[in-house]
Formats: C-alpha cells, sequence, structure tokens
C-alpha cells in the first residue's frame, strides 16, 4: 500500500466494516433514558477504544502473524470470508453472529455493558475490522504505519459524530433508512471481501492467475 488510492480504499473499507449505522439503532437502545452527560461519555469511550485496538492492530499485527506462521496470502483469505460473511449480514440489516452474538445481544438488553463490551469489542471493533486493518498494515514502513493511523483516526472521527448524534439521526432516517445504509455498505463490503480473497487466492494458488 503505497498511493493514495489504497489509503482511500482502506479508509471506505473500514468505514464499511465498522457501518456506524448499524450502531445507531443499539447505541440508542442503550442510552435511551440516560443523561446527555452519559452519552457523551460512552461515544468517547466507545471510540478511543475502536482506536486504540485497531492502532494496536496495524502496529503489531504484522509480529503477531509472524510468531503464528501465517502468511498474508492465507490471511488475506481468511480475512476476506469474515468480511464477506459480515457482508451478507449486513445485506440483510442484521449485526451477524461474528460481529455480535446473541449472549452480547442480550448482555446490551440487560444493560450489563460497559463502553468497551460488547459495544467497542467486538461489535465495532471486531474480526472483520481487526483483519482488515492488519492486512493494510503489512508491508511498510513507519510513515506507512503513520499514514494509515491517521486513517483510523478520521473513520473513528466520523464514528464519533455519528454516535454523537445517534438519537438525532435514529428520527431523521428511521429503522427504513438505517437499513438501506447498512445494505448499500454491505454491498459494497462484500465486493471488497472478495477482491481481498482473490488477491490472496492468486499467491497461494498462481496456477489461478
Amino acid at each position: 500500500m503505497s498511493s493514495w488510492q489504497e489509503y482511500l480504499r482502506f479508509v471506505v473499507t473500514l468505514t464499511a466494516v465498522l457501518d456506524p449505522f448499524l450502531a445507531v439503532p443499539i447505541f440508542v437502545s442503550v442510552t435511551t433514558g440516560e443523561r446527555s452527560a452519559a452519552k457523551q461519555r460512552l461515544t468517547n469511550v466507545v471510540t478511543l477504544t475502536v482506536f486504540l485496538v485497531l492502532a494496536g492492530s496495524a502496529l503489531f499485527g504484522e509480529r503477531l502473524l509472524r510468531m503464528m506462521g501465517a502468511s498474508l496470502p492465507a490471511f488475506q483469505v481468511g480475512g476476506g470470508l469474515v468480511l464477506l460473511l459480515m457482508a451478507l449480514a449486513m445485506l440483510s440489516a442484521q449485526a451477524g453472529e461474528i460481529r455480535q452474538t446473541r449472549a452480547e445481544a442480550r448482555e446490551l438488553k440487560s444493560r450489563e455493558y460497559s463502553g468497551v463490551v460488547p459495544l467497542a469489542v467486538p461489535l465495532l471493533a471486531g474480526p472483520g475490522a481487526i483483519s482488515t486493518t492488519i492486512i493494510a498494515a503489512q508491508a511498510g514502513g513507519i510513515l506507512h504505519g503513520a499514514v494509515l493511523t491517521l486513517c483510523i483516526a478520521f473513520v473513528c472521527a466520523l464514528l464519533w459524530v455519528v454516535l454523537r448524534l445517534a438519537h438525532a439521526i435514529a428520527e431523521r432516517m428511521g429503522t427504513t433508512g438505517l437499513n438501506i445504509a447498512t445494505r448499500l455498505l454491505g454491498l459494497l463490503l462484500a465486493a471488497i471481501a472478495i477482491q481481498t480473497m482473490a488477491e490472496g487466492l492468486r499467491v497461494l494458488f498462481p496456477g489461478l492467475a
């Protein structure tokens, strides 16, 4: 990843993976009746946690892969599969089991939650977002890592704005509008997932090219 087009692709992909619009109704449901200060505090905690998890993945993801003995092409195929499963769930306007299990959903409904778990992790910064970041961080130097971190900060800033205005967005867009936005991001993510898998498969099986 060296050109601005690739960084733009990473920003678009990460935005689609995080899918702030899918998080809006969940955030609204768990903060209904809360004071403005509590909503603001939860927004800050969630956003900061997502940034730290993804920035850490960008900085240390490559070392983790080396320790595990996994190659980048293999991780691209696996990560692309995870993204594709997430995309299929998004096309149905659902969170999906990869993003949120039933137990985690029950935990949210019972309000036994914190900003870190399960809102930030794994609902937002889950396997899909982490694998996307690790793949993008490969074969890069210090400058590449710095730019990638800025991209993550930009996406997290968008997430912060959406969560900050979650109640207003939910009122304006309604359930149908939010579902349409999620489906559009899911369609985009499905295409990106297949492209990621194809890039990995071409390296693992040269004959496919």
